[in-house]
Parts: C-alpha cells; sequence; structure tokens
C-alpha cells in the first residue's frame, strides 16, 4: 500500500486527483499507476484502469490470475467492473469512498451473486495515511477557489 500511496502522491503532485494502485503478481510489482484523467484527456484513465492496462500488456493477457491490486481509495463501478473483467482474485485498499466507492460503500459491485468472478476484499489497510492525501489535496483545492 505504501507504493500506491506514492503513486498518489505523484499524482496530486501532478493535480490529479491523487488515487495510486499498484498490481501485484507472485511477490513483486507488476504494474503501477495514479489517476490521469487529465494529463490524458480520458475519463477512463483511473489509476486501477491505467495499471490493468499495463499489466495485461505484460502479460500478454488480459486476465490477471494470481494478482492482488492494492489501491489507496475504495474502487468506483467502473473499476470494479473492469478488476471482473480482468479475473483480478484479490483487492486490497486504503479508505472508503462514501460517494461513489463500489466495492463496500456506496455500490457492491464484486459481490453480486450473479457474477460468475469473486473478488477476495481487503479494506482498511493504511486507511488514515491515503483518506489524509485526498482529504489534503481537496482542502487545498477548495482553499485556492476561494482565493
Amino acid at each position: 500500500m505504501q507504493e500506491a500511496l506514492a503513486e498518489a502522491r505523484e499524482s496530486a503532485a501532478s493535480g490529479e486527483v491523487p488515487i495510486g494502485a499498484v498490481l501485484v503478481h507472485e511477490g513483486r510489482i507488476l504494474a503501477r499507476a495514479g489517476n490521469r484523467t487529465i494529463r490524458d484527456c480520458d475519463p477512463t484513465a483511473h489509476a486501477e484502469i491505467v495499471a490493468l492496462r499495463e499489466a495485461a500488456k505484460i502479460f500478454g493477457n488480459y486476465r490477471l490470475v494470481d494478482t492482488t491490486l492494492y489501491v489507496t481509495i475504495e474502487p468506483c463501478s467502473m473499476c470494479a467492473g473492469a478488476m471482473i473483467q480482468a479475473r483480478v482474485p484479490r483487492l486490497v485498499y486504503g479508505a472508503a469512498e462514501p460517494r461513489g466507492g463500489a466495492v463496500q460503500s456506496c455500490f457492491e459491485v464484486l459481490s453480486h451473486p450473479e457474477l460468475n468472478h469473486r473478488v477476495q476484499v481487503t479494506s482498511g489497510v493504511l486507511a488514515s495515511e491515503c483518506s489524509e492525501v485526498i482529504q489534503s489535496f481537496f482542502a487545498v483545492r477548495r482553499q485556492q477557489t476561494r482565493q
């Protein structure tokens, strides 16, 4: 999760919403990314999607079996759907996202009973650090808009 936090901090420094993702396979980092929606002019360039795309190219397969995705903030529905399509078996995330989290907070995409793929979820890992990064980012942004 520390590596995902580093990606989130880099995203913040670039003016992106600070969310970081790291995909691990057999104990080593396969792919890592921060949000790039502004930089890439791409609404789908969330950290999770960017990392999944990179990993699929490295794997030579869109199915990312035997991997764990570490994300600083609870994934949205798009990212949760991408994890299902990629057959990611495990998700570890830091802080909940009450306004759009699609794992446990707002929606429960990964645990829908009709799905043919299940994702093991561990939440709350370094939650306070993950929350702090995103809360600080938006506090600064709000202050800038007041000036």
